[in-house]
């Protein structure tokens, strides 16, 4: 198998490719549809040459650093920096990628855990700004009494409602405990 990055085309893609016994050796089940004939769609789907006109496309810049998977030996020619990584979220990430395989449970219980920890930090750092987060308003709980939302819950057969109590723990818990933490730290101390 190359080391060569998972592009959708190149012109030399068929001299890259192992023979096709040598595949079916190595992979159970491997060309199962390879014959077009023995392929549900295989009638309707026209087989043309990829088309492509260049050795390797131009490869988009590097600014800093990208997470890229570790069983690819490069990024890919262009590739999204709408959501640069940052705080411990983004070292939660990186490590994820720098360490596990995509194939691992690992990689991907850090990248959830990375979510998590982004979105306390999105919450904390909405508390310096001029606009901080408003907990009753984002929840929908204001919505619930004007758009019919109790009476929905009922002789409907929802299957939410097994954890309809919850989730004012789940929801105003952690505010909660931030906000007695808050009070146990500013609360001056009596001697």
């Amino acid at each position: 198998m190359s080391n060569t990055p998972y592009l959708p085309s190149l012109p030399d893609d068929d001299a890259r490719r192992a023979a096709a016994d040598e595949l079916r050796g190595r992979i159970p089940g491997w060309g199962a549809d390879l014959d077009p004939a023995a392929r549900p769609s295989g009638q309707k789907v026209a087989f043309e040459p990829t088309g492509a006109h260049w050795d390797f496309p131009a490869r988009q810049p590097e600014m800093e650093f990208r997470e890229k998977s570790v069983e690819h030996s490069m990024m890919t020619p262009v590739f999204g920096t709408s959501a640069p990584l940052r705080g411990l979220a983004g070292m939660l990430r990186r490590y994820s990628y720098k360490h596990f395989s995509e194939g691992r449970a690992a990689h991907w219980l850090l990248l959830l855990g990375a979510d998590r920890v982004d979105a306390i930090e999105a919450h904390v750092h909405s508390f310096v700004t001029l606009r901080p987060d408003n907990p009753i308003t984002e929840t929908g709980v204001i919505s619930e009494g004007k758009y019919n939302g109790i009476a929905s819950r009922f002789g409907k057969n929802r299957a939410d409602l097994r954890h309809v109590w919850l989730d004012p723990i789940i929801v105003a818990g952690p505010w909660v405990v931030a906000g007695w933490a808050l009070y146990r730290l500013v609360r001056p101390r009596r001697t």
